[in-house]
């Protein structure tokens, strides 16, 4: 079993991606009952009934660094979707995680999950948007929450993708945050399609789910991915067996289909790869702490699956996939808030009985 004081090491900031924050403040009034901030990307001429991909960032990040590494917002210029970033606060969590863990935080119409379901709601109304094509991603603690948004408002939400994240409804509270994180006491697939089920009043249908996780990911463990995968296809009602296997940029990709053909779950693991987004810096998006350049660009092959790019991207074929150089390179120096981060989730441990 990983000790606290190693996962601790492992959440601390190494640093958090720079750049230029390309990102706006959402101007309308909202509903924020979980004191979140509210950041957008308009591009330039968008049509009106253009879709929306809301965005949630990691633990230590902004939503700016984020875009900045994921390169969402230049595949938004090039494709015409508008983007928005929830953003977490200082105030809130000092670390800037998400509260995925948390009960008030992850129940319809409380919380965080609200205050996001309410900024949605603000912005497509004041851009005009298509309230069809609503889609969901986020990262770590962001895939977490981006999780529970698919929980508990599914008919928002066409479809989501959760990258190195964990299944809806596993942790109430910091211990057993960090156990389901290490993949322990994680439920069995009916218990967890019943946290999504349990989540809201809809019934279906269901949005569409891509689950992408590091082989190598030793923040939140692989077995993890795996169950956020077991919970959506036990919501579809889909089998263990994938309608298909194949390989795209030298990585597993899995594929359950419902019963009219539509991919409904799918699962892409990163060989080799630890926690964080998948990259490919010659596509777009730039590399750093938990934005990882292995050759496989994550942002442009969820928005190609929601089909807001027009055309697929080529399944290119590496006989050594660039994850193997590219996964455990070392990090830019921490920035200087980096020790202080450290030092509140520490003190925050010993609060919660964790650490002495």
């Amino acid at each position: 079993m990983r000790s606290i004081s190693d996962t601790i090491a492992r959440l601390r900031p190494q640093s958090i991606t720079s750049g230029a924050d390309r990102l706006s403040d959402l101007a309308e009034p909202f509903d924020n009952p979980g004191a979140l901030r509210a950041r957008a990307y308009i591009p330039d001429d968008l049509a009106p009934g253009a879709p929306l991909v809301v965005v949630l960032h990691g633990c230590t990040q902004t939503a700016a660094g984020y875009d900045h590494g994921s390169g969402w917002s230049d595949v938004a210029d090039r494709h015409g979707f508008a983007l928005l970033f929830p953003e977490q606060t200082r105030a809130n969590n000092p670390n800037l995680c998400f509260s995925w863990f948390q009960d008030g935080d992850t129940r319809r119409g409380q919380g965080e999950v609200a205050s996001i379901h309410a900024m949605i709601g603000a912005m497509s109304a004041a851009h005009d948007l298509d309230p069809a094509r609503v889609y969901v991603t986020g990262l770590s603690a962001g895939g977490a929450m981006t999780a529970a948004m698919l929980a508990t408002y599914p008919e928002v939400f066409a479809g989501g993708a959760i990258i190195a994240g964990l299944p809806h409804g596993v942790a109430s509270g910091v211990p057993q945050a960090l156990e389901r994180m290490r993949g322990q006491g994680l439920p069995d697939a009916r218990t967890l399609a019943r946290a999504v089920r349990n989540a809201s009043p809809h019934t279906g249908p269901w949005p569409r789910v891509s689950v992408w996780h590091g082989g190598a990911d030793a923040t939140v463990a692989p077995p993890v991915g795996e169950a956020v995968v077991a919970q959506w296809r036990a919501v579809h009602g889909l089998p263990a067996t994938p309608s298909e296997e194949d390989v795209v940029d030298g990585h597993a990709h899995r594929m359950w289909r419902d019963a009219r053909g539509r991919v409904a779950v799918e699962a892409h693991v990163i060989r080799g790869m630890g926690h964080g987004t998948p990259l490919d810096a010659e596509d777009c998006g730039v590399g750093g702490a938990f934005m990882l350049d292995v050759g496989v660009s994550s942002t442009l092959r969820i928005a190609e699956s929601w089909g807001l790019t027009g055309t697929a991207a080529p399944r290119r074929v590496r006989a050594q996939p660039k994850v193997q150089a590219q996964a455990h390179a070392p990090t830019p120096p921490p920035r200087p808030h980096a020790a202080y981060a450290g030092k509140v989730i520490e003190d925050a441990l010993r609060a919660a009985g964790l650490m002495h």
